[in-house]
């Protein structure tokens, strides 16, 4: 019996010990099943709003609508509340027309809800992204109004999303009534800027923090100033503040204004910090002119994928393109680069001193001639510097206003 009861003892000790250490493995198992969000933010613009969770893994979720007062209610699963969850709350502003406040809380052990208040009937988008660049996965919130929202009452840009979002955009995107009468006599030349990039996706990232879709919708603005204040002229934007359009729905936008020049500008980015300088790039139906166009058209191309898009069905950008017009557009977008970028080399030093071409989706307006600006490289310290200041910007914005006058002069459209 003495000998018996050590031994005993022994066996209770190990067994405690065995379950001490499942319980601990158990605990450790449970918390990295966890998904962790990294990151909130929150981009209010006056077409929608966005809401961007971002998580270590893919977030699964469920939503219902709420009345009196109007919200969205989203419960995420296998999460436990944590600082950057809290934080959403101080990222809504009072100026946002359509989010008024977020409420965020443990909802049990292993779901939070998020609350997203509403100032108006929405009508809600909500979709997942897989990892890209550096994000990683994303749960989006995209918040439209059901009334019509607060653009400007000739901008056709909600409408255009909503048949986007529907995967009903129409392959003709024109009037259904043609333009009639001479350009600058009887009508204006309309002319479509396009500031690349927004919202979710900043573009390009200088060394000193300055991101692309800053710079360029600086630019666009002068652009459309210089514009619009020449008789015979006038200039619409594919975006006019810090919110993501998707590419198509660019294209498509300057269709629906009857544009007869499209510009997309940007500000050009290289992992050797020592390349420099300004280029225009026409579109390409077959091979790139260059290596490095193809690369820039492949990551310019990415856009939808940065900034989050949600499935849809449009083909626009897909379909065969018809040859004819499409090869008389780029004609013409060549001549209009070659006109640009002859007087940008007065104002900054040119990547290369010809205008190229690749398969730009941006581009692909088959009636439209389009071209892609690189004002200058934000990679480029120098560069970058110079894409800051107020003088280099409206140096770049009348250099391409001109170039603009001088294919005007030469064209009869």
């Amino acid at each position: 019996m003495s000998s018996s009861k050590p031994n005993y003892l022994r066996r209770r000790l190990l067994q405690g010990a065995a379950a001490t250490w499942l319980l601990s493995v158990s605990g450790v198992g449970m918390a990295a099943s966890l998904t962790s969000v990294i990151a909130v933010r929150v981009w209010p613009s006056s077409t929608y709003t966005r809401v961007t969770l971002e998580s270590s893994a893919p977030l699964k979720y469920k939503q219902f609508a709420l009345t009196n007062p109007n919200r969205i209610v989203i419960d995420i699963e296998n999460v436990h509340l944590n600082s950057v969850l809290k934080s959403i709350a101080g990222q809504v502003q009072n100026s946002d027309p359509y989010l008024k406040l977020a409420r965020i809380g443990q909802f049990d052990k292993n779901t939070v809800r998020l609350v997203l208040e509403l100032k108006q009937n929405i009508n809600p988008n909500l979709f997942t992204l897989k990892p890209i660049a550096e994000f990683k996965n994303r749960l989006v919130v995209d918040l439209y109004p059901a009334n019509g929202g607060s653009s400007e009452p000739d901008d056709p840009l909600l409408a255009l999303l909503k048949e986007y979002n529907q995967g009903a955009l129409e392959q003709d995107q024109r009037a259904d009534v043609p333009q009639t009468g001479k350009v600058g006599r009887d009508r204006p030349l309309v002319i479509m800027l396009d500031p690349g990039h927004g919202g979710e996706d900043p573009g390009a990232i200088g060394k000193r923090g300055t991101r692309e879709k800053d710079i360029v919708l600086q630019i666009a603005r002068r652009l459309r100033t210089l514009i619009q204040k020449e008789p015979g002229m006038k200039a619409y934007m594919t975006r006019n503040e810090d919110v993501f359009i998707p590419l198509k729905v660019r294209v498509a936008k300057a269709r629906k204004q009857r544009a007869d020049l499209f510009i997309s500008i940007h500000a050009d980015a290289f992992s050797n910090r020592s390349a420099h300088g300004s280029s225009i790039f026409a579109l390409s139906t077959k091979k790139a002119t260059s290596s490095a166009a193809q690369f820039l058209a492949q990551t310019q191309n990415e856009a939808d994928k940065i900034g989050g898009v949600s499935k849809s069905g449009d083909r626009y950008l897909d379909h065969t393109i018809f040859d004819l017009v499409q090869t008389a557009t780029i004609s013409s977008s060549l001549k209009f680069g070659k006109e640009v970028l002859g007087r940008m080399g007065r104002v900054n030093k040119l990547h290369k001193n010809k205008v190229e071409q690749a398969g730009f989706a941006v581009l692909k307006a088959p009636d439209i001639p389009s071209i892609l600006i690189e004002t200058a490289f934000i990679s480029n310290l120098e560069e970058e510097r110079k894409l800051r200041t107020a003088r280099f910007q409206q140096q770049i914005a009348e250099s391409v206003f001109a170039g603009i006058k001088a294919y005007f002069s030469t064209i009869k459209f």
